[in-house]
């Protein structure tokens, strides 16, 4: 595992860890990378310090530590990393919670809805890029929303 230090084109630094650097630049050509921020998906390397720690040649090496004592210095990567993070982390709970995951069938049931075929109500899903512009043109209210259901960065 690799950290890098990252930046986006709004100069919001974040960091992220990737299986190599091999993987950070195969993710980033392929547009998956995103700003933990923000959102954007133009992203790059930011400046980094090596993080290479120096012992002294007379100190003793470090007894091997046990699976559980690395697990308990290691640190939690899925917890939010800034306020920000938290706060997007909390909004999406709250709009899942309150809204009916229709998957791929968004823009058919918003359509539905806004017509009077279905019962109003709080949906989320997923629509192509030409769905959600054919939704919007024609005045139906939709939003994205600032993260993906699908696993990934």
């Amino acid at each position: 595992m690799i950290r890098f230090s990252l930046r986006c084109d709004k100069s919001h630094r974040f960091d992220s860890w990737f299986g190599s650097g091999a993987d950070y630049e195969r993710l980033r050509a392929a547009g998956l990378i995103s700003c933990a921020i923000c959102g954007c998906d133009k992203v790059e390397k930011d400046l980094m310090a090596p993080n290479i720690g120096a012992r002294p040649p007379e100190a003793k090496a470090a007894p091997e530590r046990t699976g559980k004592e690395r697990a308990e210095r290691s640190p939690d990567l899925s917890a939010p990393a800034s306020p920000a993070e938290q706060a997007l982390a909390d909004l999406r709970a709250r709009i899942e919670a309150r809204s009916e995951n229709v998957g791929r069938d968004f823009a058919a049931e918003a359509r539905r809805i806004h017509e009077g075929e279905a019962p109003s109500r709080p949906i989320i899903g997923e629509a192509r890029p030409a769905e959600a512009r054919a939704l919007v043109d024609d005045g139906i209210p939709v939003v994205p929303l600032p993260w993906s259901g699908r696993k990934g960065n």
